[in-house]
């Protein structure tokens, strides 16, 4: 019965889902922020509330007085600080309420979800106790109808007995000791309910409490326009416990119980309200609980970190990540937009509940899953593409220390930052040249990352290119570089794979960087580099990669040149630089590839090694990456 409700209320939100997901895109999509959402509708309570207690009074007739000054003589602040005060609270517990009813349609409150998922049921009654008592300090006559309710309504516990209607509601015992109960109630409970929040979000790692500012503009003005369109008033004038309240609007959001108390007798209201509330306290272990071979406790390893973890049972592959500080990329974590993609090298998960939108059949296929939604079933392996942190790319100057020709066009410029900083960055990587009038020019890292203290990049000369022009005839020694990086994630995986590199032309820049930091590392896996060029002299660094096969084992080094001239006397391979891959790997699957070089290149290797059994995952270039590069390694310019 359960999993058939859960099934209709997961087909709504679905829906619902991608239907704004179509309106405002994943990441302003509101169904996914509904927790930092009512976070922030919270913080507008906080603020409305502080503003209307300065000028609110306590005393029994100054009360309903200074609600009135407030809205009428100071409309334009006060009076819609009120409204939106009203509205906010309207909206918290729709949007807390929408947040546990997603988590229950999902199937995401078992296991280690439990704690979280019992103070989401207290914080709902908090708030909705914060906001009907917020009714009460108005004292006009809905607070009337609200204050004789609740008191008779709570007077059929054995442990009141009647005792709150004879000392705070009978007509002369309304007096101040009414009014300081309600404002002790109207700011404590708020006050636990902001401490539970806290709790509430300490069992998701790196959760967020406010949503995206464009999602807090939006909500902040539309209660705005709701305060302007239908101003919150008083009803029937000031309380008058001598009198029945008549004509007055009953808040249907918030006021059902109390309406229930004159329709059912209110010691079964009473039953009925503990006995609903136990079950949602208890649904973590309601059947049916969710079965299969899974440990308590797993292991996943991350790849490119090659990190090791331990993920809870029922634990997403990215809260374990995140947990254990692992840099993972995400966005909206409920599985709308597809940012946490990733792919499984070994072991069995369950990919969980997502929009199909998200991921495609394709990549399900291919082993791909969504990180937020994913879970172990048993020790895992996966790899994802690692984010460049937006905080880490700076911008340096930087001065010309040598300059070297080791073609016609290639040059080698080193360049020196100044002694108190130093750039981190990570093999494969690269920089964009900032030229004067702002546009970038982009070059990868030939050094490994254990050598900082010069920059190495390889230019080679593009015709008519303005920067590449400038670097052969006009650069020189002492000059000042402004770049800014590092950048890009064209960087290589931890895995046990053997790794093909093919590089095209100054393509070898970043893979120079990558070979030497893998020997710097002590990789012991087999990697082969095939460097395609037309010519022999277009060799620019011939006898570096020749010395890495004498000096390591695991190193194999295998140039192409598709033009050779008779000059050349080429004696080894010919042709196109996949052809030579292709030729000596019948069988390209379990293989990492690494392909660098133009974007024409690329995209005319990779559908040929895929033919040949390379994997979709395993295919990595640089001419892929979504950067300032106007080409993959070498830029116009």
């Amino acid at each position: 019965m359960l999993k058939f409700i859960q099934a209709i209320v997961r087909w709504f939100f679905m829906r619902f889902e991608n239907a704004f997901n179509l309106a405002f895109g994943e990441r302003l999509n509101p169904f996914y922020h509904l927790g930092t959402i009512s976070f922030w509708q919270f913080w507008l309570l906080v603020g409305t509330g502080l503003y209307l207690y300065v000028f609110a009074e306590t005393g029994v007739h100054d009360a309903y007085q200074s609600v009135e000054r407030i809205t009428h003589n100071q409309w334009w602040a006060g009076g819609i600080m009120r409204s939106v005060h009203r509205y906010a609270t309207d909206g918290m517990i729709l949007t807390m309420l929408l947040h546990m009813l997603r988590h229950f349609a999902y199937d995401r409150y078992r296991g280690f979800r439990w704690f979280s998922w019992a103070i989401g049921v207290a914080l709902i009654w908090l708030v909705y106790i914060s906001g009907l008592n917020g009714f009460m300090l108005v004292w006009d006559k809905l607070a009337q109808f609200v204050v004789v309710s609740a008191a008779e309504w709570f007077d059929v516990l054995p442990m009141f007995n009647g005792t709150l209607i004879r000392n705070f509601i009978y007509q002369e015992n309304v007096t101040s000791r009414l009014f300081t109960l309600l404002a002790f109630i109207h700011i404590g409970a708020p006050l636990i309910a902001g401490i539970l929040a806290w709790v509430h979000v300490q069992r998701v790692p790196r959760a967020h409490i406010n949503p995206p500012r464009e999602i807090a503009i939006a909500f902040t003005l539309m209660f705005v326009v709701l305060a302007l369109a239908k101003p919150v008033l008083s009803q029937g004038g000031e309380a008058d416990m001598l009198a029945v309240p008549t004509g007055i609007s009953i808040d249907w959001f918030q006021m059902p119980v109390l309406a229930l108390v004159y329709v059912m007798d209110p010691m079964k209201l009473w039953i009925g309200i503990i006995v609903f509330t136990l079950l949602l306290f208890l649904t973590p272990w309601l059947p049916p609980k969710r079965t299969g071979d899974a440990p308590a406790e797993a292991v996943i390893t991350f790849h490119p970190d090659h990190k090791t973890v331990a993920i809870r049972f029922d634990e997403t592959l990215l809260d374990a990540g995140l947990r254990h500080d692992i840099n993972l990329p995400y966005e909206c974590r409920n599985g709308g937009c597809g940012h946490c993609k990733c792919t499984v090298l070994s072991g069995d998960v369950d990919p969980g509940l997502y929009q199909p939108s998200a991921l495609s059949a394709a990549e399900v296929a291919a082993g791909k899953v969504l990180l937020c939604c994913a879970t172990a079933r048993g020790d895992v392996e996966i790899e994802y593409a690692a984010p460049v942190v937006p905080s880490a790319i700076r911008e340096y100057t930087a001065h010309v220390v040598n300059m070297e020709k080791l073609t016609h066009d290639v040059m080698q410029v080193m360049l020196k930052l100044p002694h108190t900083q130093q750039i981190s960055f990570r093999a494969g990587q690269y920089i964009n040249i900032i030229l004067e009038d702002g546009q970038r020019r982009a070059f990868s890292f030939a050094n490994p990352p254990h050598q900082p203290d010069l920059i190495e990049l390889q230019i080679r000369l593009m015709p008519g290119g303005r920067f590449t022009t400038h670097v052969f005839e006009h650069m020189k020694e002492d000059d000042v570089v402004k770049f800014e990086g590092p950048m890009g994630d064209f960087t290589l995986r931890e895995s046990e794979r053997p790794i093909v590199f093919v590089a095209g032309a100054t393509g070898f820049a970043p893979v120079k960087s990558m070979v030497e930091d893998a020997f710097h590392r002590g990789l012991k896996r087999p990697i082969h580099l095939y460097w395609g060029v037309r010519r022999l002299n277009d060799l620019y660094l011939p006898d570096l990669p020749e010395r890495w096969a004498r000096d390591h084992e695991n190193f194999h080094f295998i140039p192409v040149l598709s033009e050779p001239a008779p000059e050349d006397k080429w004696t080894g391979r010919t042709g196109l630089v996949h052809e030579a891959i292709l030729a000596d790997f019948p069988d390209l699957a379990g293989k990492e590839i690494y392909a660098c070089g133009s974007v024409k290149m690329v995209e005319a290797i990779f559908p040929s090694l895929k033919a040949q059994g390379a994997e979709e995952g395993m295919c990595f270039s640089d001419a892929f990456t979504v950067s300032a590069r106007s080409m993959a390694l070498q830029p116009k310019g």
